[in-house]
């Protein structure tokens, strides 16, 4: 009787999202890494069959993760982050190697990432530390409790180094935020990498001019705006000098904190060098392909650029561009409000949730989410640099898959205990 008010509770529009993008996902993978030549469907050297094979332990990894009590995850989300991190340090002792990056532990043939089952348990760290009674995201010691457990597993992935996984960890600033965290971090945050992209782009000296200028046009109209009173000067000469010396900066930081293929697809997006054929291959492959889908696409298996295998690795971060060829601007547009609809939708529950700690965790499930899907569509139409950020339940990957899935489960879990239903 109490298994089935469970299933009563489960927010069963969040699992229809889910289903939806995952089987579009496959459907997509499938005609991504089509291989003619494959004499069985389950034959399982083929990436669509270890695919389908990882979706049907997400199942069984689905009715485990419902079958726990909601109550355990907060009770024990300081333990599942500290074995998150312990995962991390150990893949310098016994990780994997591919692509430059130790980020892998192979067991029996099959390749388990930790930096994907990480993000799910630093939120539930972030969320348990926040949810403490004594804990004041207002005053700054704690500010920098909160920093520290997000730094923490971005630090160790970093060193591995994974730049795109790292750069998640970015969207736990929006959880924070809507717990009270002052919006003078997030303006900072923004603000920063605005004037980094927009340094590479003009050089550090018209940047400072621009500072220098803006800085005046503020400074006078405090002036005139408070009838004459003189304006902190101090303020205003601190803020462009950090701002200046952060300019002159950033070619520093891009020669010898970025990657050479980093820098080269910075390089590439701001109009700096062109190479059609050498590290800008995928991005303009990628960029053929779907604007070759037009408006209603070449149909499921029929991309030509798809099936000439044209971008490279196209089932993994790539795998946007299959849906933009083959289904086209009506079938991309579809996958994109899937997208919305899902993170809307966990948002929504999140709002409604009776304590505090269920509401932080979905915030930073919406979050993560968010941030996976804006970063690699904006990735595979050319408006970010390639970083290797998978599409959410798109992109191919038994980690990933299982990543997302723990991350969007528990966090229905938690609703299915905690939630004012009816509203």
């Amino acid at each position: 009787m109490a298994a089935g008010k469970g299933l009563v509770k489960l927010d069963w529009l969040t699992i229809f999202l889910y289903i939806a993008l995952v089987a579009m996902g496959w459907m997509n993978i499938y005609s991504a890494s089509l291989d003619t030549t494959a004499t069985s469907f389950w034959d399982l050297d083929q990436i669509y069959t270890k695919q389908l094979l990882w979706i049907f332990m997400s199942v069984i990894l689905i009715v485990f993760i419902l079958a726990i009590e909601a109550k355990f995850y907060e009770r024990f989300a300081s333990v599942i982050y500290l074995a998150s991190l312990l995962s991390l340090l150990g893949l310098f002792v016994f990780g994997k190697t591919i692509a430059g990056a130790t980020a892998w532990y192979s067991l029996g043939g099959v390749s388990l990432q930790p930096s994907e089952f990480a993000k799910a348990a630093t939120a539930l760290a972030l969320s348990k530390f926040l949810t403490d009674i004594q804990v004041d995201i207002h005053k700054f010691t704690d500010q920098l409790k909160a920093f520290v457990i997000i730094a923490l597993p971005a630090i160790l992935i970093l060193l591995q180094p994974d730049a795109g996984s790292l750069l998640i960890y970015v969207a736990f600033i929006f959880p924070l935020y809507r717990e009270g965290l002052p919006f003078i971090y997030l303006l900072f945050g923004f603000f920063a990498a605005f004037l980094f992209v927009l340094t590479l782009a003009v050089g550090a000296y018209w940047v400072s001019g621009m500072v220098l200028l803006l800085a005046v046009f503020i400074f006078m109209v405090d002036f005139y705006k408070f009838k004459r009173k003189r304006p902190n000067t101090l303020k205003y000469i601190v803020i462009v000098a950090a701002c200046i010396g952060f300019s002159f900066s950033v070619n520093y930081i891009f020669n010898n904190v970025f990657q050479q293929h980093q820098r080269d697809r910075f390089n590439i997006l701001l109009g700096k060098e062109v190479d059609s054929k050498g590290i800008g291959y995928n991005l303009n492959q990628s960029e053929i392909a779907i604007g070759s889908g037009r408006w209603l696409g070449k149909g499921w298996t029929e991309g030509t650029q798809t099936k000439g295998k044209f971008v490279p690795e196209q089932h993994t971060d790539y795998i946007f561009s299959t849906v933009g060829e083959e289904w086209g601007f009506l079938g991309s547009m579809v996958v994109v409000f899937l997208f919305v609809g899902l993170i809307v939708r966990i948002l929504i529950l999140a709002e409604r949730q009776k304590n505090a700690f269920s509401r932080i965790y979905g915030y930073s499930v919406a979050s993560i989410l968010f941030f996976h899907f804006f970063v690699n569509i904006g990735m595979v139409t050319g408006l970010f640099p390639t970083v290797g950020i998978p599409l959410p339940l798109f992109s191919y990957g038994g980690s990933a898959l299982w990543g997302f899935t723990i991350l969007i489960f528990i966090f229905i879990r938690l609703d299915g205990a905690n939630s004012y239903y009816g509203l």
